[in-house]
């Protein structure tokens, strides 16, 4: 998923999306560790999707923050 997709949901799509992603990385390392993952990328390409929607979700947070102080 772009960043630029992940801006355009709400934060609790976003919340959402992002414990699916945890849980399809969790069975992409279960399924590594006992020898049947066949796609090793799903397992990179899972953990930077985690990291952009948390990425994206501080964001929002620090925003939010700023816009207290001012």
């Amino acid at each position: 998923m772009k960043p630029s997709q992940i801006r355009e949901l709400s934060e609790s799509e976003i919340q959402s999306r992002l414990n699916d992603a945890r849980e399809e990385y969790m069975n992409l390392r279960f399924q590594m560790a006992i020898g049947t993952l066949t796609d090793f990328t799903r397992l990179r390409q899972t953990r930077r999707n985690i990291a952009r929607m948390m990425t994206i979700l501080r964001e929002r947070e620090n925003a939010t923050k700023s816009e207290g102080k001012l």
